[in-house]
C-alpha cells in the first residue's frame, strides 16, 4: 500500500494535520480541563501542534499506509489531550478514551480483514483485557495509586502496543511505571511534592507507550 502512497506524502501529511489539528486540541484539553471556554496559551498550541505532528509522523513510519495506522492516528490526538488534562486536573477523561479505544479497535478489525493480520489482532484484544485487568486489580489493592482512568488508559495502550507484539506491552508498560517513578523522585528531592501527593501516571505511561514502539521499529 506504501507504492499508492509514498511515504514522502503520508509525512508531509502528518505534518500538515499535526499544524492544524494541535492547536484545536490543546483547546479541547483546556476546556476539559477547566470546564469553561478558556483558551490556551500560544506557546501550548505550538506545542500540541509539534508533539502531534511527531506523534502522526511516528505512527506512519510504524505501520505505513494500512488501516492499523488510523489506530495510532486517533490514539496521537488522543494523547495529546489526555497529558494535557491530567497534568492540569490528575483526571483522563472517558470522553477521549473510549473513542480512541473504539477507532484503535475498529482500525485493527479492518486491518485484519483486510490485509489478514488476525494473529495481531487477536494478541491485540487478548492484551488490552490482560493490561487492563492487571491495572484493575492493583487499583483496587491500592486506590491511592492508579485510578479507574489509568486503567481504561492501560487497557488502550494495550490495544496498541498488544498489536506490535508482547514484548512492546511489557517494556511499554515498564517504561511508563519507571518514567512514573522517576518523576515522582524528582518531585520529592525538589520539594514539589511529598510521599502523599497524588501524581498524574497518563503522562508517563504515555511516553513509556511512546518509547517502546520507538524500540520496536517498523510493523511492515
Amino acid at each position: 500500500m506504501d507504492d499508492v502512497l509514498p511515504r514522502g506524502l503520508l509525512l508531509a501529511l502528518a505534518v500538515l494535520t499535526g499544524a492544524a489539528a494541535g492547536p484545536l486540541l490543546a483547546r479541547t484539553a483546556v476546556r476539559l480541563a477547566r470546564s469553561d471556554a478558556a483558551r490556551p496559551t500560544a506557546a501550548r498550541a505550538v506545542a500540541s501542534a509539534v508533539v502531534l505532528a511527531g506523534l502522526l509522523c511516528g505512527a506512519v513510519l510504524l505501520t505505513g499506509a494500512r488501516p492499523a495506522t488510523a489506530a495510532y492516528a486517533w490514539a496521537a490526538g488522543a494523547a495529546v489531550v489526555l497529558a494535557q488534562v491530567d497534568l492540569a486536573v490528575h483526571r483522563l477523561p472517558d470522553r477521549v478514551t473510549y473513542p480512541a479505544a473504539a477507532v484503535g479497535a475498529a482500525a485493527l478489525l479492518a486491518d485484519a480483514a483486510l490485509l489478514g493480520t488476525w494473529p495481531a489482532l487477536g494478541r491485540a484484544l487478548l492484551a488490552a483485557a490482560v493490561a487492563g485487568g492487571v491495572a484493575l486489580l492493583a487499583a483496587l489493592a491500592g486506590p491511592s495509586g492508579l485510578g479507574l482512568g489509568d486503567v481504561k488508559l492501560l487497557a488502550l495502550l494495550g490495544l496498541l502496543l498488544g498489536w506490535a507484539g508482547w514484548g512492546a506491552l511489557l517494556a511499554g508498560v515498564f517504561l511508563g511505571l519507571l518514567a512514573g517513578a522517576a518523576v515522582s523522585l524528582v518531585l520529592l528531592a525538589t520539594r514539589r511534592a511529598g510521599w502523599r501527593t497524588p501524581v498524574p501516571f497518563g503522562p508517563p505511561l504515555l511516553v513509556g507507550a511512546v518509547l517502546a514502539l520507538l524500540v520496536e521499529g517498523p510493523l511492515l
